[in-house]
């Protein structure tokens, strides 16, 4: 008997979803959706390397196709468009290949219409595998600037946010979502609450300007199963980088997926970015600091990514 005639015979024996399950329990694929740069590390370039070395297999699609991020002098490339990123799932679909996926996860996305068509993808997806989780980078700025069109806040508030497993905002992305202002923890908890009640069930605040001196704040809540609220200190390093948003929501995507528990997944990721921002910064003070210098080493940090050594831990609130 051949290897195809015994496959064949299997797949009679066998329900098509209960091998699907079976593969993505080995072998958890991610479809990640956000931009790309030919040079250095945001967006999809920030999140595969990190998934692939934790086991994920990831597939692309480039929201924007840009030779750098935007902090250097020059920015040239593509934008794609939302009936570029149909067809691109019309194709997957009519090859059958939309159906293995166990997670979901975007990042910067440009155009209202382009999120729409991201919607309805999560809707696709989530209708052939009840058991896909979406990871939903919300990236519309930061230090009190937008830099998408104002018009992507009310679709990801009604139509997004509703759809999402784990959301991973600033503290002004919060606050936009939100409308309200964050001055203390208290409001953070708040309008961490007030996400949870628009449908998503976990959400980190990567990022928060309540700490004290020297330190920022994360905070993570969840609602699903036993609710859990943890908080974070992290030390504040002197420096501006660029892709750490994209790599949390990555790390974070695998250590949730493996852990299943927001403390230990917080710990674990920030302990990661901890590691790869003072490796990057160690290099760039060595060579000179300047946008070029200050790009992830992530190469570099192949083995505290695949076992992140944890000297600070988050505390249960």
């Amino acid at each position: 008997m051949t290897l195809s005639h015994y496959l064949n015979l299997v797949r009679r024996e066998i329900d098509t979803p209960v091998i699907r399950y079976l593969m993505m329990a080995q072998f958890p694929r991610v479809l990640s959706i956000q931009s790309h740069v030919v040079s250095g590390y945001v967006g999809n370039k920030s999140a595969t390397f990190p998934l692939q070395i934790l086991g994920f297999e990831v597939d692309t699609i480039n929201s924007v196709q840009f030779c750098n991020h935007t902090g250097y002098a020059a920015v040239k490339g593509q934008v794609l468009t939302d009936k570029d990123l149909g067809d691109l799932v019309e194709g997957l679909a009519t090859n059958n290949l939309d159906t293995n996926y166990s997670h979901l996860l975007t990042g910067y996305i440009g155009s209202p219409a382009f999120l729409k068509r991201v919607a309805s993808l999560v809707i696709d997806l989530k209708a052939k595998n009840k058991e896909l989780i979406y990871v939903c980078d919300p990236v519309m700025g930061d230090n009190g600037k937008m830099y998408v069109p104002a018009e992507l806040l009310p679709i990801y508030k009604e139509v997004v946010i509703p759809l999402a497993d784990i959301l991973t905002p600033n503290q002004y992305e919060v606050e936009l979502l939100t409308e309200r202002k964050i001055k203390t923890v208290e409001d953070a908890w708040k309008s961490i609450d007030i996400l949870h009640d628009i449908g998503c069930k976990t959400v980190f605040l990567s990022s928060s300007e309540l700490g004290s001196e020297g330190n920022l704040l994360a905070l993570a809540s969840t609602i699903k199963g036993e609710r859990k609220r943890v908080i974070m200190s992290i030390p504040k390093l002197n420096a501006t980088f660029t892709g750490t948003g994209d790599l949390f929501a990555s790390l974070l995507l695998a250590w949730m997926y493996s852990t299943d528990d927001i403390q230990l997944a917080m710990d674990k990721t920030m302990a990661t970015i901890q590691h790869v921002l003072q490796k990057t910064l160690k290099y760039a003070s060595v060579i000179g600091i300047s946008t070029g210098s200050l790009e992830l080493k992530l190469i570099q940090c192949k083995e505290e990514i695949q076992e992140p050594k944890v000297t600070v831990h988050s505390k249960l609130t």
